[in-house]
């Protein structure tokens, strides 16, 4: 789906500019997440924030913990910044760009923590690799988790989230708290809700969930 321009979308990213981490997308350099986030260090990421509902609230649920936020939307991480903005809060910072950026940006073992929320279904059988939680993907992340770190993984598309069931094992993790209606279970109460999932769960669709760690060698 195509996002419409936003209105003053220049002015409106420039704003929060000071919020965004910068690199060069042909030759990206390691970042430094201690340098970025100075006292912090606890890391988690969410792909795909969207309008930055979940991060915004997640983080302010986590003071001690500093969040990356990947969006390769431009016209709809702007409204995720400006919420960080609004609540002032110094552990959030953006990258724009897609999930390979932060593959790519970020060291081995750094974050305890990947959120992966209503990502595209891509539904298609032959566009399968670009999903999010496809084997690919999935491997890559595993990289960027530390010993103990876990994936937690929600949509409410049923076909991606069988198919996930599959893609899981076979990139070498394991899956705890696999849930096929979130809003009814033991984990709702502290669920972080995302707009997409807030719009979607009130016209009656089941929000499907579930946790994915490494898996013993």
């Amino acid at each position: 789906m195509r996002v419409r321009k936003k209105k003053n979308g220049d002015a409106r990213f420039d704003a929060c500019k000071e919020l965004f981490i910068e690199f060069d997308k042909e030759t990206p350099e390691k970042l430094s997440l201690a340098e970025l986030f100075p006292g912090f260090t606890k890391f988690r990421a969410e792909i795909g924030c969207g309008k930055g509902t979940f991060i915004t609230e997640t983080a302010k649920r986590n003071p001690d913990v500093a969040f990356l936020a990947v969006e390769k939307v431009r016209d709809v991480v702007i409204f995720a910044s400006e919420k960080v903005q609004a609540e002032n809060l110094p552990n959030v910072r953006f990258i724009c760009g897609d999930a390979a950026a932060l593959t790519a940006l970020l060291d081995e073992k750094s974050l305890e923590t990947i959120y992966i929320n209503f990502c595209d279904p891509w539904p298609k059988a032959r566009h399968a690799k670009r999903r999010l939680t496809s084997e690919g993907f999935l491997r890559l992340f595993k990289n960027l988790l530390a010993d103990d770190g876990k994936i937690e993984f929600k949509t409410d598309n049923i076909g991606l989230f069988e198919f996930s069931l599959e893609e899981f094992p076979k990139a070498g993790y394991e899956m705890r708290d696999v849930c096929f209606d979130l809003h009814a279970s033991e984990w709702a109460e502290n669920n972080v809700q995302t707009e997409y999932e807030r719009n979607f769960s009130a016209k009656g669709f089941k929000i499907n969930r579930l946790e994915a760690f490494k898996a013993e060698k």
